[in-house]
């Protein structure tokens, strides 16, 4: 087996950072109202999709760097929409909750909470690790030259 490169271990620790992160924020969220609303449920569910190809991100991420590199990009946008609920949920629910009706109106503005916060950063690091990792699949001098 052949050394990884420093783009895999950092991809790799991206990967396991979002997973422990989304864990957290997701914590004591399932069984509750919050997982069954018709705004929030989906939000959940996506995020808890997204958790699991965090950890296919990370297992593949030295075997399959591709394929890992799709994953990783994949689950980060399957968590973004529950993190920015949690961010802004006024503005979140105007944009995509298309007139729902909050059971207890939540304040208005930005919650900056420094849990979903960090999530956020670190699904931007993720994304921009594994959208580096796809843009290596094409290179300049790769690409086939026309006369």
């Amino acid at each position: 087996m052949k050394k990884p490169k420093m783009g895999q271990v950092w991809q790799a620790i991206s990967c396991i950072l979002c997973f422990l992160l989304a864990l957290r924020i997701t914590d004591g969220l399932d069984g509750t109202e919050f997982s069954g609303g018709w705004l929030t449920g989906p939000l959940l569910s996506m995020a808890d999709m997204g958790i699991l190809l965090f950890v296919l991100a990370f297992v593949a991420t030295f075997v399959f760097p591709r394929v890992a590199a799709v994953l990783g990009l994949a689950s980060s946008l399957l968590c973004l929409p529950l993190y920015l609920f949690f961010i802004a949920p006024v503005p979140f629910n105007q944009v995509f909750g298309f007139e729902h009706q909050f059971k207890v109106q939540p304040t208005p503005g930005i919650h900056l909470e420094k849990w979903t916060v960090t999530g956020l950063l670190t699904l931007v690091l993720t994304s921009f690790l594994c959208a580096r990792r796809m843009a290596e699949w094409i290179r300049p001098e790769k690409l086939p030259t026309h006369p």
